[in-house]
């Protein structure tokens, strides 16, 4: 089936974490919208849908999947995207979003985000399972760059000229993880802001700001950390650019103080907001 465009949305917003469950039921918090990880609430009614149910009520909610394996040979499994249509028909998101990746294959599932070869094979493969995933779901997709640690040794496009054809493609939109790309480029040996300048800006829809470790020999996407300098470089060099979007801090560990995250997001509001001033 055709899929309709998806309407942009502009504001800033938090990932939903379980520390901070309460303070979203209490009252309405200083944010646009929310991210919630999609799978913890695939439940069939109960306490988990119950609190999402009432945070829906104040405020704007994005979908974001972590095992919907649309990188993988194996397609897609139908069932799990029938039971994110019950789930996204039922909250009316914003957006429902995953990750540019495959996590499971022959029945075994990875539980990590693992990254594709960026050749033609691959590309037609990501392609038709986002065709399948976006005629099951009834919208189309908008999907995350990962973070990757290694070079694949098939020849193949860069990051942005996959992300372009594979857009121009399907239909499908993007969510730009700005830790990701300064933590893949960083691994690499390659410039991130040139990175970014590839990159078909028109299909964001989202933003992911988010911190990082350095590990032994490379920087590792742990997403447990404040946003540091380098990543909110990168963000400003672009923001400019951007159409509406929706922006976010991430945090997936070590999870702060509400107060703290909303710190972030002045500050992610900040820069915006110069971005576009001095444009």
């Amino acid at each position: 089936m055709t899929q309709a465009g998806l309407p942009s949305f502009g504001g800033f917003g938090l990932g939903l974490r379980v520390p901070h469950y309460a303070d979203f039921i209490s009252t309405t918090q200083p944010v646009d919208f929310v991210e919630v990880i999609s799978e913890n609430f695939m439940v069939e009614g109960g306490r988990p849908l119950d609190i999402l149910a009432r945070v829906r009520e104040r405020h704007p909610v994005a979908l974001h999947g972590v095992s919907m394996n649309i990188g993988s040979t194996d397609g897609v499994d139908p069932d799990y995207l029938r039971r994110l249509r019950g789930l996204a028909d039922r909250i009316e998101p914003l957006w429902v979003s995953d990750h540019l990746c495959w996590t499971a294959v022959g029945g075994f599932q990875s539980h990590d985000l693992l990254p594709l070869p960026y050749t033609e094979e691959a590309l037609a493969v990501v392609a038709a399972n986002v065709r399948q995933a976006q005629d099951i779901l009834g919208r189309p997709l908008v999907l995350e760059n990962p973070s990757t640690y290694l070079h694949m040794a098939e020849p193949g496009f860069d990051e942005a000229v996959f992300l372009d054809a594979l857009c121009k493609q399907t239909g499908c939109y993007l969510l730009l993880d700005v830790n990701n790309i300064f933590v893949s480029a960083t691994n690499h040996g390659l410039d991130p802001a040139a990175w970014v300048d590839r990159l078909p800006l028109e299909r964001v829809r989202q933003v992911h700001l988010a911190g990082h470790s350095q590990g032994r020999e490379m920087l590792v996407d742990t997403h447990d950390a404040p946003v540091p300098d380098p990543v909110w470089a990168l963000f400003a060099r672009f923001a400019a650019r951007l159409g509406p979007v929706a922006v976010m801090i991430e945090r997936d560990d070590h999870i702060p103080p509400l107060a703290e995250l909303l710190a972030e997001l002045d500050h992610a509001r900040a820069i915006m907001a110069l971005s576009r001033r001095a444009a």
